[in-house]
């Protein structure tokens, strides 16, 4: 009588190893059982992957589609700060700005690249990679989706009962030959049925019992393929295109031009592949900016309204015509697309030395600093003075005056106009050959003559007012660029406005995968997929018809279109019927 096996397994443990053999030996126990002696002593060991197996596994993580999905988060995530900070590339005063007001963070963060965050490198590693992903997820999809749809639709199961969404009908004998025959006609009224709904169909007969398989929604796959296909074009697109794209920002003075050229930007932002020869010229003229404001007793009083820019085109070649940008309605020139970024005033000043000479003249750009277009400005003066001269004023277009002493700007349209200067003597720190911002006045090599903090009051001007300047250092005149006669100050200082030049050839294929990415996902949310059979087993007196369906995902519908397939079976079988009627026999 032999022994058991587990007794067998524990003669064998207890001789130990005196027969040269273990329980490894042991055929009813495989090598890494937790009963073998090998395991007991050396523990569950996983397999070593070598340096190509580290490397798959990498790539099967990588494009999985939850990495995918935790990158485009990741994305998202990634554009919020280029939201809430300003960009280098969008708005560049934006970002002088921040930094004087926040001196000790903006150090910080602007090594985390949070002023150019779509430029930065962390956030173009997570645009590459769930670049890298998105194609790894995509091209297996593509071949999985290509053989399902070479393949017949599956064959009919055997028990179709057990199916949630199943119906059956029994239909007495029509009277026709056999009860085969009547069978195997009802699973052809079946399969031209199918077929005008736009299912895909095989017959599966075997013995007496005839059926037709029957499957459609595949263009649910088709829109999920198209959908993750345009969003890699879009990604690749705004990647590659970025490449051949620039931004450019200018001031232009009410009166004066711009030429689309290099050098006549006030700053530009462009893409690697762009040469300096790449701009195509034209040039504008700002004829006038006009600005309505709320009336006085209005809701909002006091604030603005619409804005446009009334320019003067020259083509490239040439022509010339009449053209306006207002706020989201850019101009396009050439090829490139201009937008209305803001508006402010331009005071005329004009500064002499002690000798009378004029040291300078023209126009100077204030930046609004609230609501009511109170403005700050920067005058700069190297040239033609015992020392270097800075100017820094307030510009208030309708000034009124706190009981604190200082003034303010009750509205942002022309009424009591009042510029004030404060004027500092030294180094303007230009001379050492870096860049400096033209909206702001570096004081600390610099000694203040008046204003705040010194015996001399601040110059306040008034249009076509004269001052002079402190310490004996000659005039400052703020113009009067209003026509003679007029007897208000409405015209009496130009405006300005900044323009954005924005030039990207990729837009047009930006949109036309966004079009594509929206209509994949209209197809991958709307079209069911779904698998439809029809069943009939022939008996001595009937016919016995069974329906079933199933949903590929979630499809509410799936119980009403069987009951519609088996309505209009019904309907067409018994038209079929009444068509060729058969003789009693």
């Amino acid at each position: 009588m032999s022994s058991s096996p587990s007794e067998s397994t524990r003669n064998r443990k207890a001789k130990g190893g005196q027969d040269g053999s273990s329980s490894v030996s042991d055929p009813l126990r495989p090598a890494d059982h937790i009963d073998s002696a090998d395991a007991a002593d050396d523990g569950i060991t996983q397999p070593k992957l070598g340096f190509v197996g580290w490397l798959r596994w990498g790539w099967r993580q990588l494009t999985s589609m939850r990495v995918a999905l935790i990158l485009l988060l990741f994305l998202a995530i990634g554009a919020v700060p280029g939201s809430v900070f300003p960009q280098r590339s969008a708005d560049p005063n934006g970002v002088l700005k921040y930094k004087t007001d926040n001196p000790d963070l903006f150090p910080i963060l602007d090594k985390l690249s949070m002023f150019d965050v779509y430029s930065s490198p962390w956030f173009s590693a997570v645009y590459i990679l769930l670049f890298i992903s998105l194609i790894g997820c995509i091209i297996p999809r593509i071949k999985h989706h290509a053989k399902a749809l070479r393949a017949l639709p599956p064959r009919t199961p055997a028990r179709l009962a057990r199916l949630e969404d199943h119906r059956s009908v029994t239909r007495a004998l029509t009277g026709t030959a056999t009860q085969d025959a009547d069978a195997a006609a009802s699973i052809d009224v079946a399969e031209k049925q199918l077929k005008a709904l736009g299912y895909r169909v095989a017959r599966y007969d075997r013995g007496r019992v005839w059926s037709v398989s029957a499957e459609r929604g595949y263009w649910r796959e088709t829109g999920n393929l198209i959908f993750h296909i345009a969003l890699v074009g879009v990604l690749i697109t705004v990647g590659v295109g970025g490449g051949f794209a620039y931004t450019g920002q200018r001031v232009v003075v009410e009166g004066k031009s711009y030429v689309n050229a290099l050098i006549d930007y006030n700053s530009i932002n462009r893409g690697r592949f762009v040469p300096d020869d790449a701009f195509v010229p034209y040039a504008l003229t700002l004829d006038s900016f006009d600005v309505t404001y709320e009336a006085v007793g209005a809701p909002g009083a006091g604030q603005a309204g619409n804005f446009k820019a009334n320019l003067s085109v020259t083509e490239p070649d040439g022509s010339k015509r009449k053209a306006a940008v207002e706020v989201n309605h850019p101009l396009s020139v050439g090829g490139d697309n201009i937008y209305l970024l803001g508006n402010g005033y331009a005071p005329s000043i004009t500064v002499r030395n002690a000798q009378g000479v004029e040291v300078f003249s023209g126009p100077v750009e204030f930046l609004p600093q609230d609501n009511n277009m109170t403005s700050l400005g920067v005058l700069k003066i190297p040239d033609g003075m015992p020392k270097q001269l800075g100017l820094v004023g307030f510009f208030y277009p309708t000034a009124v005056k706190l009981p604190s002493g200082a003034f303010t700007s009750l509205r942002g349209d022309l009424n009591i106009p009042l510029l004030t200067l404060d004027v500092y003597q030294g180094d303007l720190g230009i001379d050492g050959g870096n860049p400096v911002s033209v909206y702001q006045l570096d004081t600390n090599d610099m000694t203040k003559l008046n204003g705040r903090g010194t015996d001399a009051k601040s110059i306040q001007l008034q249009p076509g007012e004269t001052a002079d300047l402190p310490d004996g250092l000659g005039t400052v005149t703020f113009e009067n660029e209003a026509p003679a006669g007029a007897k208000d100050f409405s015209k009496s200082v130009k405006r300005y406005v900044s323009l954005q030049i924005h030039h990207d050839d990729s837009v047009v294929w930006v949109l036309v995968f966004a079009l594509l990415a929206l209509a994949g996902l209209g197809l991958a949310l709307f079209v069911p997929r779904r698998r439809m059979w029809v069943k009939a087993t022939a008996s001595d007196d009937s016919i016995h018809l069974e329906y079933a369906g199933l949903a590929r995902g979630e499809d509410p519908t799936l119980a009403a279109a069987v009951d519609d397939l088996v309505r209009g079976h019904e309907r067409l079988l018994d038209a079929a019927a009444s068509r060729h009627p058969v003789k009693g026999a």
